[in-house]
């Protein structure tokens, strides 16, 4: 490592930190439900120990992010959203009606930590579906489904779940993550 990428590792590195600081900042404030100087100046303190005591690995990102793609990212989770709830609530008010489940593994083309994060994060926040366990070193993503009535419906949850992965790795992969994932597609047909 020469001594001029050294100082720029530690500028990143710094910078990563004081990002967290941020986050974890705005988050005590909104548990607080009020922002204050004494609420910054203790979300301050409490991120500084944090940080301090329980240490985040380093996340490495090597993509970029591409404004169109994360429009569409944004549109599509939108209307899936909605889609999503008002089927649930179908479900949920249907008198009589027993819904089945299934968890179903799916493995990610993109292996990373941040692609398994962003992905089980965007599935559990769909009415409907449940990331149940996600195993980083296969790549796998262990996820319920809810109303399962035949195998197709299997399928098609599987391709949902690749089709929010592509769009992620859309908005915020790499080059060679976002070939991956349109070379998976290209092969099969979709």
């Amino acid at each position: 490592m020469s001594a001029r990428s050294e100082p720029r590792g530690r500028i990143g590195r710094g910078r990563d930190r004081l990002v967290a600081v941020g986050w974890l900042v705005l988050l005590w404030n909104l548990l607080w439900g009020d922002v204050s100087w004494g609420n910054l100046v203790g979300g301050v303190l409490v991120a500084g120990a944090v940080l301090l005591f329980f240490p985040l690995p380093p996340v490495t990102f090597g993509g970029r992010v591409r404004p169109r793609a994360v429009l569409v990212l944004l549109l599509r989770f939108a209307g899936e959203l909605v889609t999503a709830s008002a089927n649930v609530a179908r479900i949920a008010v249907r008198p009589g009606y027993r819904p089945r489940g299934a968890i179903i593994a799916v493995r990610m083309r993109v292996r990373t930590d941040l692609n398994l994060a962003l992905t089980a994060e965007v599935l559990s926040l769909v009415p409907g579906t449940l990331v149940v366990e996600v195993d980083r070193d296969a790549g796998v993503i262990y996820v319920h489904v809810l109303d399962v009535r035949d195998p197709s419906d299997l399928v098609d949850s599987r391709d949902r779940i690749h089709a929010v992965e592509r769009r992620l790795v859309r908005a915020f992969g790499s080059a060679a993550e976002v070939r991956l994932v349109e070379s998976a597609t290209i092969e099969k047909g979709t």
